[in-house]
């Protein structure tokens, strides 16, 4: 499998899930202004969306989206404590975990990295996601993990969309229980290693 990335992007999460699976794979880097990888081939001929990640198969197929993608690395380790039995209530509750994190947390984070959106709509960004930290808060207050003890996908997920806080000037140190789920996902090994790898 061929994972295509950009650093500092949400295509951190499959690589952190690939490196928790242990599943084989390679990593090609995409300029995201330019949107040229490596080699000097348009990443525009892998994905026409323009954005990482893409997960490319060994039969060739590309697969995109970020939370499709990581179901479908947890879907080839399924004895793995990343997975969740298809059809069960757990699984059903990781799908509606990765639905809010894509729409609410990761949409709604993406204008902040406009530089020059004005103060008063920033404002306004930052009051809605404020919110959905609150949540999230409440959720991590009496559990490590989204779903309990065990971390899933999802909170891989989550991780990666925390992460940018540093990039907007936002203290999680705010939110504590949310934090700290932070701090446990960055010390891993995986997340280690995807970090190394991806300077």
């Amino acid at each position: 499998m061929k994972l295509y990335y950009a650093p500092d992007t949400c295509s951190l999460a499959p690589h952190i899930v690939l490196r928790e699976l242990g599943l084989p794979f390679s990593l090609v880097r995409v300029n995201n202004q330019t949107k040229l990888m490596e080699d000097g081939r348009d990443y525009l001929d892998i994905n026409p969306k323009g954005y990482v990640a893409a997960l490319a198969l060994a039969d060739g197929t590309i697969i995109t989206e970020g939370p499709v993608i990581l179901l479908y690395l947890a879907s080839l380790a399924p004895d793995s404590p990343l997975a969740m039995t298809p059809g069960s209530l757990p699984y059903i509750r990781l799908l509606e975990w990765l639905n809010f994190l894509a729409t609410e947390l990761h949409a709604g984070m993406s204008p902040l990295f406009n530089r020059t959106l004005p103060q008063q709509v920033r404002a306004t960004f930052e009051t809605r996601l404020f919110r959905r930290f609150d949540y999230l808060e409440a959720t991590l207050k009496d559990n490590l993990f989204l779903q309990g003890e065990a971390m899933s996908i999802a909170d891989i997920y989550l991780y990666v969309l925390c992460g940018w806080c540093n990039v907007f000037g936002i203290d999680l140190a705010g939110w504590p229980a949310l934090d700290c789920h932070h701090r446990a996902i960055h010390a891993r090994p995986a997340t280690q290693a995807a970090w190394l790898a991806e300077k």
